[in-house]
């Protein structure tokens, strides 16, 4: 069986490291799966996140040509959908001249409070 770019194997973690985890591969090849490539969130330490001799599903990335291949377990997780007009707020449709009457109301009022305040001095 032949590994190429864009297949999903199955593959057993055979070492870990500090950048990473190296894997064997069906076809007694090894690959390696980057720290960034482990998982969506940020990954301080492998060991976290995978044991040797764990069986993984793993992504071939790319398949160099002195045989070495890279790896990513990321790839198989689907991310969280990102929507951005989740965080923004609804503003209400208010035209200029109601937003301007607000305005004077609001400090009409602060300068009613200031002259109060002014005169028991």
């Amino acid at each position: 069986m032949s590994i190429k770019s864009g297949d999903v194997v199955e593959g057993v973690v055979t070492k870990i490291t500090k950048y990473g985890a190296f894997f064997k591969l069906p076809d007694n090849n090894t690959g390696l799966c980057h720290i960034s490539e482990v998982s969506n969130e940020f990954v301080k330490d492998v060991n976290d996140y995978l044991k040797e001799e764990q069986v993984v599903k793993v992504k071939v990335l790319n398949v160099k040509d002195d045989g070495k291949v890279e790896l990513s377990i990321k790839a198989l997780k689907q991310k969280a959908p990102n929507n951005p007009r989740s965080f923004k707020k609804e503003k209400p449709n208010v035209d200029f001249e109601n937003m301007l009457s607000d305005f004077l109301k609001n400090s009409e009022d602060n300068l009613k409070v200031l002259k109060e305040r002014d005169q028991k001095f």
